[in-house]
């Protein structure tokens, strides 16, 4: 008896209680069981570290201001080129709103967990506090159907979106779908445009839509220059130049992301700790 009672609890686990908000600025959504983690330290840099994405920036903190302050605010789809900043100013910008004595709670959504975002929203929708609900690198393959609940849940739906959660979400796509996924809806749909607009429209529901690109060399060297000068790492000018240029040349490629691992690398050369 005691085995069933087990099994019958494991196939329909109790609802889940009401969390403790205030025990954390952060929390990670699981399931099986539905619960919230506290995050105790949220994974970040400052602000004033993101060089070359000031657009970006100052769009989402005045967006992310106004939904904590109890204002209108737009979902957010933050799209672009690997490694160049989108996970890390949705971060950045929610330690800022907290520095500002706002309350703000950060909950991050995996994507594979989507399908539970209604029970998820159940639970926030009658909290006191307010929730931006990130779900990073969001994208969906061919034979993926939650983007169809997603949809319902940011626009459209009965219920809709709870006043107090905004959706922020990164993606390196701009409509969240492979391009040869529309491009084969629209060769073997009866009506082609019917099919791409089912797809596409998800990215629709997001108000804001941030663009992130490949940076300069020189945004590159700036974005080292900073983290040098926020973390105490004594170098020469010159000869970080010639190893910050020879290390990007290894990777094939310049972003926020290869800037952080060579500045990695050279603090632990000069015996610099990060933490």
């Amino acid at each position: 008896m005691e085995r069933i009672a087990a099994a019958l609890e494991r196939m329909s686990p109790p609802p889940l209680d009401a969390p403790d908000f205030a025990s954390a600025e952060a929390f990670v959504w699981h399931t099986e069981p539905d619960r919230l983690v506290p995050v105790p330290q949220v994974n970040r840099v400052e602000l004033a570290l993101l060089v070359g994405i000031e657009r970006s920036r100052d769009t989402l903190l005045a967006n992310t201001r106004q939904f904590a302050r109890g204002l209108p605010a737009n979902n957010a789809l933050l799209w672009g080129s690997r490694g160049t900043g989108k996970s890390s100013l949705v971060k950045a910008v929610h330690g800022t709103i907290c520095g500002e004595g706002l309350n703000l709670k950060l909950v991050e959504i995996q994507r594979e967990d989507l399908s539970s975002v209604g029970r998820l929203l159940g639970h926030l929708r009658g909290a006191q506090e307010r929730f931006v609900l990130f779900c990073d690198d969001l994208s969906f393959s061919h034979d993926d159907q939650n983007y169809k609940s997603l949809k319902a849940i940011l626009d459209g739906g009965v219920e809709g979106r709870p006043d107090n959660v905004v959706l922020y979400a990164t993606s390196n796509r701009r409509h969240l779908m492979p391009r040869d996924m529309i491009e084969n809806e629209r060769s073997t749909a009866i009506n082609p445009s019917e099919a791409v607009e089912e797809k596409v429209s998800l990215s629709d529901r997001f108000g804001l839509w941030l663009g992130f690109h490949p940076c300069s060399q020189d945004e590159y060297l700036a974005m080292i220059r900073g983290y040098c000068a926020a973390y105490g790492v004594p170098v020469d000018a010159e000869e970080m130049r010639a190893e910050a240029i020879e290390w990007q040349a290894t990777r094939g490629a310049r972003s926020g992301r290869v800037a952080w691992q060579f500045f990695t690398d050279l603090a632990g050369r000069k015996g610099v700790s990060l933490s």
